[in-house]
């Protein structure tokens, strides 16, 4: 038989694609990892194939210290709330209206394109009212009275800060580490590291609550809560607010439990046998994946069936807490996966994105998000869960003290501020009670005890009993860490031990 010379050409780099030193190694360290694939594989007694991932170890085979928080939830306000408006009080500023930010406060920094053409940087001092609540005196907004009532629970950090000017670019490098796409993120670490107590529901989940109508919002993209280079089966699964919650979780019509477990052993085997001849990782997660979602076929529905919910319970998050896809359902969610033991959950609530007609803005999206958010923390603390649950609550940066576009008394708009923003935590080891750092006269500056968001995400690590700079992943020639080459452990946020 005559070949072309395209089909020889073809042949020939098959040939020395085989013979490459990282399939030679591949091939070696499958031979008695088959073996073990296999063992794992089949259930005695009961022919079922069983995910080798999903048995297999995490990546840290002890913790590093002891920890304080078992599991993360994070309450993310993706788009950047206004700081000025809700939790940074700056009573002094009423005597700046519609004045130009001084020079000697700026101090040349940079500003986005979106306010550097106007003329002048007017100041816009808060239309809303603050008030003290808690033992500390903290000083919380009109438009959050809820989590003003758990104040004492919460450390409020008003130094966050950040390089990054831009949304995409601002909240990539929070979740990932990396102003960068590609990287893994915060979840995906926690699922690689850790793993999880639960082999029937994801180690890392997502929910994304419903944006308000009119609401002025930036996209999210997969990789924010993907895996990078780690194994896919670390990323996060996102949950759908209707329909099935993940797509083709159900059986196709005409198809029973039976006939699906029947087909996944045979595609198990398929696979094991293509991983045998090639080694590729993703097959093992591919294995995982099939087998997690045939086991969440049953999990998910019971977990996001919230009808054996006390009533109590449901007037505690607000009316909107039957509705599949609000951030009130969503945060309802986010407790029943913690008690079910899920180590990362992550809701996302967009809308904060106030670049114009902020007061109105705000005052429809804050109620959406202050009583939910305060029923959580309630919630896990009446059940005993709080003090092992670390609940996050923030977004990627802050906003400015000038408006953007036209400032009148009761409407202006803010843009973007890395330099200083406001975010709280809550359980999980945090010392509650306390308002940490403090900024300028302008909400512009950090002028005591900044913490950077390597910082958090250190910190974050830490509670989890896991040294940031001892969790790492070989990749490209170098090790890879969550916090790069940065962050510090922010102990006098912590509970002393």
């Amino acid at each position: 038989m005559s070949h072309s010379p395209d089909e020889l050409s073809a042949a020939v780099s098959e040939a020395a694609l085989l013979q490459t030193r990282r399939y030679f190694f591949g091939r070696t360290a499958t031979g008695l990892g088959g073996a073990a694939l296999a063992s794992l594989l089949r259930t005695e007694g009961s022919g079922q194939l069983q995910a080798a991932a999903s048995e297999t170890a995490p990546a840290l085979s002890a913790l590093h210290h002891a920890p304080t928080a078992r599991r993360v939830i994070w309450l993310f306000m993706a788009d950047a709330p206004s700081q000025l408006d809700l939790y940074d009080y700056k009573p002094q500023l009423a005597d700046f209206f519609d004045k130009d930010l001084p020079e000697s406060v700026r101090n040349g920094q940079r500003i986005t394109t979106m306010t550097s053409g106007q003329s002048r940087l007017p100041c816009a001092p808060s239309v809303f009212k603050f008030a003290r609540h808690g033992e500390q005196g903290a000083w919380i907004s009109e438009l959050l009275p809820n989590i003003a009532s758990i104040v004492d629970d919460l450390c409020i950090v008003k130094t966050m800060n950040t390089e990054a000017i831009n949304h995409d670019p601002a909240i990539t490098y929070i979740q990932t580490g990396s102003q960068l796409p590609g990287r893994p993120s915060m979840g995906a670490w926690i699922s690689y590291g850790l793993g999880s107590p639960n082999r029937d529901l994801p180690a890392f989940v997502v929910l994304h609550s419903r944006i308000p109508g009119g609401a002025q919002t930036q996209a999210l993209f997969s990789r924010l809560w993907g895996s990078g280079f780690l194994a896919t089966r670390h990323a996060g699964v996102a949950l759908r607010s209707s329909g099935d919650p993940v797509l083709y979780l159900s059986n196709p019509a005409g198809v029973d439990s039976g006939t699906r477990r029947r087909m996944l052993d045979g595609l198990a085997e398929l696979n094991q046998s293509r991983l045998q001849s090639v080694g590729d990782p993703e097959i093992v997660s591919r294995i995982a994946q099939y087998e997690m979602a045939f086991r969440m076929q049953t999990s998910v529905p019971e977990l996001t069936d919230i009808s054996d919910e006390p009533q109590s319970v449901l007037d505690m998050y607000g009316p909107e807490v039957k509705e599949p896809g609000t951030f009130a359902y969503n945060c309802l969610l986010a407790r029943r996966m913690a008690e079910r033991g899920v180590p990362f959950t992550q809701v996302f609530l967009r809308g904060w994105d106030h670049h114009g007609g902020l007061p109105g803005a705000i005052r429809q999206l804050a109620p959406a998000c202050d009583r939910p958010s305060a029923a959580l923390v309630r919630d896990l603390k009446q059940r005993g869960m709080l003090d092992d649950t670390l609940v996050i609550w923030g977004g990627e940066f802050g906003r400015t003290v000038y408006s953007q576009g036209t400032l009148t008394k009761d409407n202006y708009g803010r843009d973007h501020h890395p330099r200083n923003y406001t975010m709280w935590m809550a359980g999980g080891g945090i010392r509650g009670g306390q308002v940490y750092g403090e900024t300028d006269d302008f909400s512009y500056n950090v002028v005591d005890k900044p913490v950077h968001i390597h910082d958090l995400n250190a910190t974050i690590l830490h509670m989890l009993g896991v040294n940031h700079e001892r969790l790492t992943y070989r990749f490209q020639g170098r090790d890879f860490r969550l916090t790069d080459i940065h962050g510090n452990v922010m102990k006098d946020l912590l509970r002393s031990v």
